[in-house]
């Protein structure tokens, strides 16, 4: 063991042991370990401050006495809580065999629990400058990278013995989808600490008013937002990776995020957030990217599993040289290597056990079902894993069940994951927006996609319209092009087919027609949503007609195109009122939250079916016509609350037409007469009103206006 530009006369060492790995604090001293097979060596630097430019002490570990098989480790005595620390590891540069180790840079361990946020990326000088053949890597050079990338930051464990675990039922969630820092940038937000933990903490209140119970965080493990090379052609603006797919650093929440300090405050100031959610009544479920890290391809920096092992942690190409790219970021991760599971697990177990989260979403999670050749496997073992770990096995698990491979997997995740159903999404823009065929894929839609998920459950299914990654709830009804020129991209990034229409005028308009017919149809989508079997997942701001101006992939935006403008709040008051109500409404009827699916028929218990379907005359829908007129009755038997009390009886009427229709009414199983509670194409309050206050229909059939539905209480 040799030492480097020592700060310390003397250290106290011993081997310490291989297990656990990454820092950790243990009779007065720290022991570190990581795991790298095909290294020739490691050492380990310890910096003397924290600093960006801080000197440092380097320690080269023994093979001999620092090792354990693959593993290497070392226990230094006095070493305290907030030491700052990298590696550095040698080995063979071989691409062909997949070896790229670099002794010039310097490695985060995958372990870490915090990085140093005091920092501005500079990628040029960790990757170096390109040589002059085509194919050499920027990961190749001698460039020392140590004071151009982030620390590893040794902290203590969090003493989690007071658990604040809420386990909201799964038929009972809504989600609300939000960027954390987006969430309360804007000056508009109100809080004392805007675009942090902290800030939207702040916004409690308002999600207790508005009536969810779980938020689902874009990524806040730590990634690179300076990554971005491009410039925004309109304003000159550099971008940046504002989303944050794109993890470095998977333990550690992103630093920058912080409002009290970044060189490990982060960790605490998260763990404050969640346990304020929790005793807000609200889960907090992360959206994790495993499929992929930062690195990017081989001509991407090498900032920690490329410089650790990397034939072990990513798919490589048959010539080993680049990197199979199902995730479409440059590189994929190895999943399904054994080590590799062992560490995605252990990752998940530290955010569940010292973080307190509630569960996870998982990104193009299809990649976590292939092999290390990239095939897809048929009993994948890292997702059957995910689903049967003790300590996993009550948190929400969340699939976007594709990849940029070609897999499309919603409908076959296997086991008791939830997927992200963009068939939902689809077949429910399309209907409203008037496409012909569509009734049967919204009837089967709105009643819990039993075509996907026939064999378990609604909950399955998390409905959606929109999302982070496309146009918001405002935009899909103002814009039939998406409009992404200040990405940088020639507008070529971004879905093309996005089934939205925009009413006859492009973007905004001051036109009075128009604009009701875009808040008729902002309408339509929520009380779908709300209405559908399954969990809702609601986009931050879809409620006030938050715009990102017809952007529908703002990744690089880190600006008011991203950030929440909350004066649209009492802009669009009509819109916050209808959504909050719409969710109250929903709480209210047990039959919207069932566990099973309608059948039809009849029960031994009750004499009426479930569900009957109906045209507009009463008589059964003819599934093959065109024309998007539907109506359905809910039999309140068949969803009793805890107490055994039926719930109400529900008649829902659907036009996605340019025609109002009358719709005749069946009579109530219960003898009393219906009552209109909800009618998309009403205005300024009178679009949703309080039960047993509604319009008595006397009559034997409700008018539902043009691209309007109703829902009426028997």
């Amino acid at each position: 063991m040799t030492q480097r530009q020592t700060k310390y006369d003397f250290l106290i060492t011993s081997p310490g042991t291989p297990l656990p790995l990454g820092s950790n604090i243990i009779n007065n001293g720290i022991q570190f370990s990581i795991f790298s097979r095909h290294a020739r060596s490691v050492s380990l630097v310890l910096f003397h401050g924290k600093e960006p430019d801080a000197a440092f002490t380097e320690i080269v570990l023994d093979r001999n006495l620092n090792k354990t098989g693959d593993i290497w480790h070392i226990w230094i005595d006095r070493l305290t809580e907030g030491q700052v620390y990298g590696y550095r590891i040698d080995g063979e540069y071989r691409p062909e065999s997949g070896h790229r180790f670099n002794y010039n840079k310097l490695l985060l361990d995958p372990y870490a629990r915090a990085l140093t946020g005091n920092f501005t990326w500079d990628l040029n000088k960790a990757r170096g400058v390109i040589l002059n053949s085509e194919h050499e890597p920027l990961s190749w050079n001698g460039e020392d990278s140590t004071y151009n990338v982030p620390k590893s930051i040794v902290l203590a464990s969090i003493d989690n013995s007071e658990k604040s675990f809420l386990k909201i039922p799964e038929n009972d969630l809504i989600i609300y989808e939000l960027h954390l820092k987006g969430y309360t940038a804007h000056d508009s937000s109100g809080v004392n600490a805007p675009g942090t933990y902290t800030g939207l903490t702040e916004k409690i209140p308002y999600l207790q008013e508005l009536g969810v119970n779980a938020v689902e965080l874009l990524p806040i493990q730590e990634f690179d937002e300076n990554e971005n090379a491009m410039t925004n052609p309109v304003t000159g603006e550099k971008l940046k990776n504002f989303w944050g797919y794109s993890t470095i650093s998977f333990f550690a929440p992103k630093g920058s995020y912080a409002s009290k300090g970044n060189t490990g405050e982060q960790v605490k100031e998260f763990r404050d957030m969640v346990k304020k959610f929790h005793e807000s009544g609200i889960e907090v479920i992360l959206d994790v990217v495993f499929n992929h890290t930062h690195e990017g391809s081989y001509r991407g920096p090498t900032l920690s599993f490329r410089g650790i092992d990397n034939s072990i942690y990513y798919i490589l190409e048959e010539n080993s040289w680049d990197y199979k790219n199902y995730s479409g970021c440059g590189n994929t991760f190895n999943c399904n290597h054994p080590l590799v599971r062992q560490f995605i697990v252990d990752c998940l177990r530290y955010w569940v056990i010292e973080m307190d989260v509630d569960g996870f979403r998982f990104d193009l999670a299809s990649i976590l079902g292939r092999d290390q050749d990239g095939e897809m496997l048929n009993n994948p073992p890292l997702i059957e894993w995910i689903e049967e770990d003790p300590i996993l096995r009550d948190r929400k698990i969340i699939a976007e069940a594709w990849d940029a491979g070609g897999a499309y997997q919603v409908g076959e995740f296997p086991g008791r994951w939830s997927e992200w159903n963009g068939r939902y999404r689809d077949d429910v823009r399309r209907f409203w927006r008037g496409d012909s065929g569509l009734k049967g894929a919204f009837a089967t839609r709105l009643t819990g996609s039993s075509d996907l998920y026939f064999s378990s459950s609604p909950t399955r299914s998390i409905n959606f319209v929109t999302c982070h990654d496309g146009f918001t709830l405002n935009d899909l009804v103002s814009y039939s092009q998406k409009h992404n020129i200040e990405n940088g991209e020639l507008n070529k990034d971004g879905e093309n087919n996005n089934y939205s229409f925009n009413f006859g005028t492009e973007g905004p308009s001051d036109d009075k027609q128009t604009e009701d017919l875009r808040i008729r149809s902002i309408k339509n989508f929520i009380a779908t949503l709300f209405l559908s079997l399954g969990i809702p997942m609601l986009l931050a701001g879809d409620e006030f007609r938050r715009t990102q101006k017809g952007n529908n992939n703002s990744y690089c935006q880190d600006n008011e195109i991203s950030w929440i403008d909350w004066n649209l709040v009492e802009e669009n008051r009509e819109i916050f009122e209808f959504t909050k109500k719409m969710i109250s409404f929903r709480k209210k009827h047990q039959i919207f939250r069932k566990h099973s699916f309608f059948t039809g028929k009849n029960s031994e218990s009750h004499g009426k079916p479930d569900i009957i379907w109906y045209n507009e005359r009463l008589n059964s829908p003819k599934w093959d016509s065109d024309e998007n007129i539907l109506a359905l009755y809910l039999n309140g038997e068949y969803a009793p609350d805890t107490m055994g009390n039926r719930d109400r009886d529900i008649f829902m009427a659907f036009n996605a037409t340019e025609e109002d229709k009358a719709f005749r009414l069946p009579m109530p199983y219960s003898g009393f007469k219906w009552e209109l509670i909800i009618d998309t194409s009403r205005r300024n309050g009178n679009d949703i009103t309080e039960e047993g206050k509604g319009i008595v229909i006397n009559g034997d059939s409700v008018k539902v206006n043009r691209n309007s539905m109703v829902v009426l209480l028997a």
